[in-house]
């Protein structure tokens, strides 16, 4: 019973961490609880995914598909902060405008954000918002299913580079926003299994496309981060959800068109 309160707490951790869901007060919280947490960080993408198929599904019957996917996408932002979104934005500001890793870790700390960061959240959204429409083209599900898919897979993809990669600190003195650093083996293999697990939704031609996008993007994430930073910060992991979820939509409407 103690390991499994701890698990639930663990899980708890996550979800306050990565959405405005309201956590029990009883959950305590520490760095130590929030690096071991990181292995439900793709379960937290299956409600995330659930909540935004749902509410696609609802808006859809009442209103016009693109309305709907719009809709859902608001309501998923909403439920998150935005905070992969906003790491994106920041990721591509520094990485854009960085001269040098110390300078690109520079721009990442400033909240404001520049030509790259706007250029990339914009078309960021209308990919994802166009794609999701287009898929719903083929099959009225379709955008509902990506979305359960995409939201865990892509957080399975941030979670692998900090398994793999060094956390890079801009300022050891500063007051920066709590990041998960760690991420056991045992933890490893529990988000892969949460996040690999939904891709039992789609046909397997699908499955496959699906996985290998996220596979190769994920890849190629580290690589980029590696050479250019030597690690990740927390902006990097929301770049690399949002770019992989990206990803997913975009093999998954490659898959269905070539299979009709």
């Amino acid at each position: 019973m103690r390991w499994l309160r701890h698990q639930l707490e663990l899980f708890f951790t996550a979800l306050g961490f990565f959405t405005r869901i309201p956590v029990p007060r009883w959950v305590p919280w520490s760095m130590a609880r929030l690096n071991q947490s990181t292995r439900y960080f793709a379960l937290i993408g299956w409600v995330v995914g659930a909540v935004g198929a749902l509410s696609y599904l609802v808006a859809a019957w009442l209103l016009p598909v693109s309305v709907a996917v719009v809709l859902s996408m608001l309501l998923t932002i909403y439920l998150t902060g935005a905070f992969h979104e906003d790491g994106l934005a920041d990721s591509c500001d520094g990485l854009g405008g960085g001269q040098d890793r110390a300078h690109a870790l520079q721009i990442m700390k400033d909240s404001r954000i520049g030509t790259y960061g706007t250029v990339a959240l914009v078309l960021a959204l209308l990919l994802k918002a166009l794609m999701l429409i287009a898929l719903a083209e083929y099959d009225h599900w379709l955008p509902a299913l990506a979305l359960l898919v995409a939201h865990p897979l892509s957080r399975l993809a941030a979670s692998t580079l900090i398994y793999r990669l060094d956390y890079v600190r801009e300022d050891t003195q500063a007051k920066a926003k709590p990041v998960a650093e760690q991420l056991s083996t045992r933890g490893l293999l529990i988000a892969v299994v949460s996040g690999l697990l939904p891709l039992a939704l789609l046909p397997l031609p699908s499955a496959l496309a699906v996985l290998l996008m996220t596979l190769l993007l994920t890849i190629y994430a580290g690589y980029y981060l590696h050479r250019r930073l030597g690690g990740y910060t927390g902006d990097c992991l929301g770049a690399t959800q949002q770019v992989t979820e990206l990803g997913c939509y975009l093999a998954l409407l490659v898959a269905v068109k070539l299979s009709i």
